[in-house]
Order: structure tokens, then sequence, then C-alpha cells
């Protein structure tokens, strides 16, 4: 029987005593399970941040632990992860780890279970907290390093887009000089000799390769002065373009059908505006090659709302979901020689015009659909 002046034992100074004269086992038994990488730039620091939070574990038994204290050792975990570039779920489970270990440990101590329940609550309660702060942080931390280095892979590709379109524009200039005497001088040939053979052909190739410059230089330069714009009846334009595509339209052996409202009209750059459905309406004849037989390309114009819609739908080959946005990136391209600034020009000229663009496949049909304001 105890004394009167005996001191009482409180129930969380025995579990202390318990715990700290097995210490040194339960450290090593959690140091043995946990996950540590041996090119982990941290990994002394792994065991160093465990024994810190057993630490405050341990206080929190018989002191108050804030949770702000535990946000900082939560913090300071988060921060070297990121710096180490490991997987946050290795750091959750080495942290249950040592929780389970705590928890073992504690129900070892022969403390009846009414008067431990309420010391084991507290302490899953600085667990969850310490687990919610640190994966939180590296998920912000995380966050941060990929917007940094998306804008840094941004702004390289800017530069590059910028270097390439210095050099382009100098060479297509070199080649445009040369290509409008050729062009002039068939002309020439074609008034003086009006049945000399292939004179059509010759041309309209010499038109494509003036088109195909003018992408160039429309994804290489700044466009500074805005150029002027006009009212374009649509059914006129659209029987200019079909009549510049005829020969490769029948070259690639195309059913077209159209279906042009003959009242939409739009204020626009015509040259721009053409170069947009020439390049697209050119990309579908392209897409048809796929097919043996059976190509169809279907061409409509109408007024909806306040604005104008082009649909130029083919029955080629489906493109992907994955593609439809990546293809009006710069340099994307699928075609073994294509040089992937079409439809990224084509983007660029129709949100210049404040319109969009987008496209919508599947097995049977690809469209294109372009929307420009009304006028």
């Amino acid at each position: 029987m105890k004394s009167a002046s005996e001191p009482v034992v409180s129930t969380e100074d025995k579990l202390i005593k318990f715990l700290e004269e097995r210490e040194e086992a339960f450290l090593t038994l959690w140091q043995e399970t946990i996950i540590i990488h041996e090119e982990d730039l941290y990994k002394e620091e792994v065991k160093k941040n465990g024994y810190q939070m057993y630490l405050l574990i341990k206080r929190s038994i018989t002191q108050f632990v804030s949770d702000e204290e535990v946000k900082e050792l939560a913090y300071k975990v988060a921060k070297q992860r990121v710096l180490s570039n490991s997987n946050i779920g290795e750091f959750v489970y080495n942290v249950n780890l040592g929780r389970s270990a705590v928890i073992k440990y504690i129900n070892k101590s022969g403390i009846a279970i009414d008067k431990l329940q309420p010391i084991i609550d507290k302490v899953n309660l600085h667990f969850d907290r310490y687990c919610y702060h640190a994966v939180t942080r590296y998920t912000e931390l995380k966050d941060f390093e990929l917007k940094e280095k998306m804008l840094f892979i941004n702004q390289s590709h800017k530069d590059r887009l910028s270097l390439l379109g210095q050099m382009s524009s100098s060479f297509v200039h070199e080649f445009r000089n040369p290509l409008t005497s050729v062009m002039g001088f068939i002309k020439l040939l074609k008034l003086e000799n009006p049945t000399l053979k292939y004179m059509e052909t010759i041309e309209h190739e010499l038109d494509q390769l003036k088109f195909r410059i003018t992408q160039f230089l429309h994804a290489s330069r700044l466009e500074i002065v805005d150029k002027h714009r006009e009212e374009i009846q649509m059914e006129d334009l659209f029987s200019e373009i079909l009549s510049f595509l005829y020969p490769s339209i029948v070259d690639g052996d195309v059913d077209v059908k159209t279906n042009i409202d003959s009242t939409c009209k739009i204020i626009a750059v015509k040259d721009e505006v053409k170069q947009v459905l020439v390049n697209i309406i050119l990309n579908s004849i392209d897409a048809l090659k796929h097919r043996p037989s059976n190509r169809c390309l279907s061409i409509t114009c109408e007024k909806k709302h306040e604005t104008i819609v082009f649909t130029i739908t083919n029955n080629g080959p489906e493109i992907p979901e994955e593609m439809k946005e990546a293809i009006f990136e710069p340099f994307y391209t699928t075609k073994s020689l294509g040089t992937g600034i079409g439809l990224y020009v084509c983007k660029t000229l129709i949100e210049k015009h404040n319109g969009t663009i987008n496209c919508e496949s599947n097995k049977e049909l690809t469209s294109f659909i372009i929307s420009l304001p009304t006028i």
C-alpha cells in the first residue's frame, strides 16, 4: 500500500517513461522499414525529420503542441521532398510506418485502453495534420515549379520561333524575288504562245509555291501595320478558291459539294481569309488521298446569330482526340514532308479577325469549323 507522501504518477508520465526506455528499439524498427533511396539528396534528413516528429508526438502527450509547430516541420520536409524530386507517396508511407510503430508501443505499455484512447486520438490527430500540411505544401511547391518550367519552356519556344522567323523571313524573301520573275515570264510566254502545252500546269504549281511562301511569311513575321479590310461576299470568295484549287481537286479525284448562303458577308483582309480556307481545303484533299475511292469534301457557309460559320468536312481518316488541339501548334505535323505551320497560321489569322477555329473528328467525318463575326 502506497504511503500518503508518495507522489502519484500520471498515465501520461508513465507512458513517457515507457516510450523513452524503448526509444532506441522503436527508432531502429522505423528506420529499418522506411523507404530511402541512395540518390536522395536529403536521405540523412529523412531520419532526422522522423525523429523530430517523434519528439513532437512525445511532447504532445504531456504538453500542448500547436498546429504551427507541426506545420513548420511539415513545410520543411515538403521542400526537401520537392528538391530531391521524390514521390510524395513514399513520404506518406514512411510517416504512417512511424505512426503505426508509436501506437504499437503505446499499446504495449500495459496502461488500460480507456486511459490510452484519448492519447492515441491526440497522436493520430498530430500525424494527420503533419501529413496534410506536408502533402499540401508539396503540391503547392510542385505546381509552382511546374509553372516556372512551363514559363521557361514557353519563353524558350518563343525565342526559337523568333530566331526561326528572322531566318525564314530572310530566306523566303530570297526565294520570292526569283519566283516573281519566273511567274511574270510564264505570263508573257502564255500571251506569246497561247497553245503551248503544260503552261496551265506550270502556272498552277507556281501559284501553289507562292501560297506556301506566303504561309512562311505569316508564320515568321510580326504584323505591325494592319492590312486593309474590306467587305467580302463569301459566295464569290469560295467560287474563286475552288477555281484556284480545281487542278488539285481533279488530281485528288475528290467530289466537292458546296452549300454557301448567298447573304453571307464579312469584313476582313481578303487574302488572309482566302489563305486560311485554301489551306484547310488542301489539307482535306491530302487527307482524302488515304481513301481508295469515294472521296468527298463538303463546304458550307451559313449565318448563325452574329457570326458566319464555315464548315469544311471530309470523309478521310479520323484525327485522334489528343491531336485535335496539337494540330494548331507551330511545327506539329503528321505528314512526312509537312512543315507544321499551315494550321498554326490559320489559327493565328482567324484569331486576328476575332474568330475561332476548331476541329471535330470521328471515324466517318472530320470537320474544321471556322466562326467569324458578321457585318
